[in-house]
């Protein structure tokens, strides 16, 4: 057997569910099953006295199932894996926080190389009651760290660079979390504090990760970059040369917090995304190579058809405008009782435009819209 800490992995367990994974103490016997649930932290912090371990080899199998799963039980996995890694950066970082953070996200990469399709759709379909939830900071978090992944393969960077691009989105903003789940429900203007706490927030999660143990200068520096931009148009330090890691991550940020709801405005359609973002990196290959990826028609946005017909985009197609789209109401624009799959390659059925989400009244799990466009 592989066995690691289980300090590494405190993250996974929560009070009142299931532990994913048995615990073993440090000669590898069972000391508890897997599906265990703790009433509070505090016994899993005396086995992690204990020098308790978890055995590898089920860190592993979560990747695998993934890979075997059926399109329709992916999104039960996005969830779990939004789970975990909105607990990893709500805990206190450290100083194995590199090596909690690669366990983690590797469940990530393995949804993302399984249906990048599907990892587009969480970033564009951004779930709004995380908004009420206080989850947005995590979400935001995975949604752009998933489109500069996708970015950086398109534009055929090595895996040391997209394994840099990977954790400097994941832990950007790692020390203005709190902040960022009040903005998004905040509707007055932001305070002389507030903007301070912005500004300085790239050096601080610098900081952070630096007292966590974290060495690795091209994160380091990409974080404290990820809010500049050439010309000394960023901040915090107004730098006019910006390393290509931090600039691909802030595209990607800006990119996807634009389909994300906020108490003073709904997303943007994912045309409208698109077009500000080519505007305001008119000319720059990494914001190229990102709206490439997400495509003319995303999935997860909606979309209305030559038929009549609204639907969303489950899928991109062979071309920018021929995405296959699962449809919802038919041409009298009724409910159906069930969706079906629409290729827009077919004349019928070409995309006539994208329609705001919320009109459409989706009444449907996501797992059906998968079955559906997979038909």
């Amino acid at each position: 057997m592989n066995f690691e800490p289980l300090h590494v992995h405190r993250h996974r367990f929560s009070p009142g569910k299931p532990t994913p994974y048995g615990i073993f103490d440090p000669q590898g016997r069972l000391l508890l099953a897997r599906g265990h649930q703790f009433d509070d932290l505090e016994q899993l912090e005396r086995l992690i006295e204990r020098e308790a371990t978890v055995d590898m080899r089920e860190m592993v199998d979560r990747s695998s199932r993934i890979q075997q799963a059926r399109p329709e039980q992916l999104p039960a996995y996005w969830e779990e894996s939004m789970g975990e890694m909105a607990r990893l950066l709500r805990a206190k970082a450290s100083l194995d926080f590199t090596q909690s953070l690669d366990q983690a996200s590797r469940p990530l990469l393995a949804l993302i190389e399984r249906d990048p399709d599907l990892a587009i759709l969480q970033a564009v379909l951004a779930d709004t009651s995380a908004v009420l939830n206080s989850g947005y900071a995590s979400r935001h978090a995975v949604h752009t760290a998933t489109a500069a992944c996708l970015a950086a393969g398109r534009l055929g960077w090595s895996t040391e660079q997209r394994r840099c691009v990977l954790r400097t989105a994941l832990t950007m903003n790692m020390s203005m979390t709190e902040l960022q789940n009040r903005l998004v429900t905040q509707v007055s203007p932001l305070t002389s504090l507030q903007r301070a706490e912005i500004e300085t927030h790239p050096e601080r999660s610098a900081a952070l990760l630096e007292m966590a143990g974290v060495t690795d200068p091209e994160w380091l520096e990409a974080v404290r970059q990820h809010h500049e931009e050439p010309e000394g148009r960023g901040y915090p330090r107004r730098l006019t040369q910006v390393q290509e890691v931090a600039l691909l991550v802030h595209h990607a940020d800006s990119f996807t917090a634009k389909f994300a709801a906020r108490a003073h405005r709904q997303p943007l359609l994912a045309d409208a995304a698109a077009r500000l973002q080519y505007q305001h990196g008119r000319g720059d290959p990494l914001t190229a190579a990102l709206i490439k990826e997400f495509g003319l028609y995303p999935p997860g946005c909606a979309v209305r058809l030559r038929s009549g017909e609204t639907g969303m985009v489950m899928r991109r197609g062979e071309s920018a405008n021929t995405p296959v789209v699962a449809v919802l109401t038919d041409r009298s624009g009724l409910l159906r009782t069930e969706p079906a799959r629409r290729d827009t390659a077919r004349a019928e059925f070409s995309v006539q435009g994208v329609v705001p989400l919320a009109g459409l009244k989706v009444r449907v799990g996501l797992e059906k819209l998968l079955v559906a466009a997979a038909a």
